[in-house]
């Protein structure tokens, strides 16, 4: 029907684009964002963490505990190494519905970063007598190369400071939104098979930029190894930015690939390869560009998007390459190549074997990486009796003696058993590693320490001829503090219901997870079968039940992380 007489005609309205939501800023400083987006933004605006050293030592150590502003107590004294410990008697359920003061005790746990893992046998037996006069003789290797103290009170710390000061120790950034502790081979230097001593490019980064503040407030922890290892033992594929050594097909130089992204928590993710060849001199200002990129453009928002992996799974690595040398380096680094895969997945440099120069070096394993003050300066006097007085720590929990004579391995493997420590260890001690979990952690759900070792005694009597290396990790929480997704066997801790219908301690189950090295490939972070959980009581039964279907299914040369992504889930279950 036309329009009515007399009346105009509505001109049609033209099409309208569909509303679109601004897009909120990530708090990425290069793009304008510096407003404080979370109460940790805002704690670092407010105040470098960098700042807290003086009050520790001219206020909070004289007036003890109850002086300590909340700001500097839960937030700061991270900027060197200080936790608190979880208060004594918090079951597991009440991890995260309790405030943080509830979760405090007046203890703390302290961080002690070796870089590169390297100790002589004066700083471990200053360590042995701090652990021994100032925190009730713990001491925990971590799977970082550290060595954690617990039960330290804040009235010590500035003599702790002062002794470890005195042998250039430092719990300096040791933890924090700060360039955490730089893993390196334990070998670097002596190993037969090294493609470069990375030592120097290490020891340059620690003195230049750890303790400056120019890189002191990063969006998240910031993880760095550098290594030239022939077995890749730092675990290239899983850091922040770690530099992994090659050389270089045309001029054959050896150098560093270079790598950004990596990360484990509740978002995995395998580093990417820029692509870049990396000189060993240019390491320091390399490292230092890519870690401005994430200072100035890194996620600053949500805490639990704040790691450089979600930047470069956002950008891919050919635009976090162009803007780190174009924005921050200033010229382009030139091709180069993957670093080679090893020839054998276990890396943790454990039992005797052959240096360069033609000595020896032992490494052995304490159980979970759990020592103490007494035993530490037992394993000093080894190493001055039997070695050069020089060390190392893992970043598998292990320990290693340098500079052996070949006629005095067997002696020293005498003394170490005498003590506790084994360089011929079982599978199960060498390949199971644990979080700090309940016994310390405010974020932790279960325990793992007394467990992990509860199991290696376990499986060593239930299995006393298995010599198939199966990694097993515990965790006690999602956080992966001892990479439960690229375990053999990953354990997570958590609340299940045991068969009476009781909420108890167990674990949630990963399969098959594994790292290749080389450039990544075949790299990958296992399985989870649909509701497969373990008690903590049943533990030791399902993990004999399901090396022994490994052991009777596998086929020649089969890996445990092999077999487990091909069996069924009732293999597994």
């Amino acid at each position: 029907m036309s329009p009515a007489a007399g009346t105009a005609t509505r001109p049609a309205r033209p099409a309208q684009p569909p509303k679109t939501r601004p897009k909120r800023g990530e708090g990425q400083w290069a793009l304008g964002y510096r407003e404080p987006l979370n109460k940790n933004e805002e704690s670092k605006k407010n105040d470098d963490g960098l700042n807290v050293r003086q009050r520790i030592i001219d206020i909070y150590s004289k007036h003890g505990f109850d002086s300590i502003d909340p700001a500097d107590l839960r937030g700061r004294f991270r900027w060197y190494g200080l936790y608190t410990q979880r208060r004594p008697g918090i079951d597991g359920g009440k991890t995260a519905v309790l405030e943080p003061e509830e979760l405090d005790d007046r203890y703390f746990m302290m961080r002690i970063r070796i870089d590169g893992g390297q100790l002589t046998s004066r700083q471990l037996r200053v360590i042995a007598d701090i652990s021994s006069s100032y925190a009730r003789g713990t001491a925990d290797i971590t799977d970082r190369q550290n060595i954690q103290l617990h039960w330290i009170r804040i009235e010590d710390v500035p003599a702790i400071w002062e002794a470890l000061d005195w042998v250039g120790l430092s719990t300096t950034e040791a933890c924090g939104d700060a360039p955490r502790v730089i893993l390196g081979c334990p070998l670097a230097g002596i190993a037969a098979d090294e493609v470069i001593d990375a030592t120097p490019e290490i020891q340059t980064i620690t003195e230049q930029y750890i303790g400056d503040e120019a890189f002191s407030n990063l969006p998240r922890k910031y993880k760095t190894s550098i290594s030239g290892c022939g077995s890749q033992c730092t675990h290239h594929e899983i850091n922040d930015v770690a530099f992994a050594g090659v050389i270089h097909p045309e001029t054959g130089e050896a150098g560093y690939d270079l790598w950004v992204g990596g990360g484990l928590s509740t978002n995995p993710m395998i580093a990417s390869r820029l692509g870049a060849f990396v000189r060993p001199d240019q390491v320091p200002e390399v490292w230092a560009a890519v870690t401005s990129v994430f200072r100035d453009y890194g996620y600053r928002r949500l805490r639990h998007r704040a790691r450089i992996k979600f930047l470069i799974a956002d950008w891919g690595p050919e635009r976090f390459r162009e803007v780190m040398e174009k924005e921050y380096l200033g010229y382009p680094l030139p091709d180069g190549p993957a670093p080679d895969t090893p020839a054998d997945h276990v890396r943790d440099h454990v039992g005797v074997h052959r240096q360069r120069d033609g000595r020896y070096y032992v490494g052995f394993a304490p159980k979970v990486g759990r020592l103490g003050g007494g035993t530490l300066a037992e394993i000093a006097n080894l190493a001055d009796f039997y070695g050069s007085g020089q060390l190392s720590t893992t970043n598998e929990q292990k320990l290693v003696i340098l500079d052996v004579p070949r006629d005095s391995t067997d002696d020293l493997q005498r003394e170490l058993e005498r003590i506790g420590m084994s360089a011929t260890p079982s599978v199960f001690r060498r390949h199971t590693m644990a979080c700090t979990g309940i016994e310390f952690c405010k974020l932790a759900i279960v325990e793992t320490k007394a467990r992990a070792m509860s199991l290696i005694d376990e499986m060593e009597r239930r299995l006393p001829d298995f010599d198939t290396p199966v990694s097993i990790n515990l965790n006690g929480c999602p956080n992966s503090c001892v990479r439960i997704q690229t375990a053999d066997i990953g354990l997570k801790g958590l609340l299940v219901t045991d068969s009476s219908g009781n909420q108890v301690e167990g674990y949630q189950v990963h399969l098959g997870g594994t790292l290749k090295g080389g450039d990544a490939t075949g790299s990958g972070f296992g399985r989870k079968v649909r509701g497969l959980k373990a008690t903590a009581d049943d533990l030791p039964d399902y993990v004999e039940r399901v090396l022994r279907r490994f052991a009777a299914s596998r086929t020649e040369g089969e890996t445990f992380s092999q077999w487990a992504l091909r069996a069924s889930d009732g293999e597994l279950s």
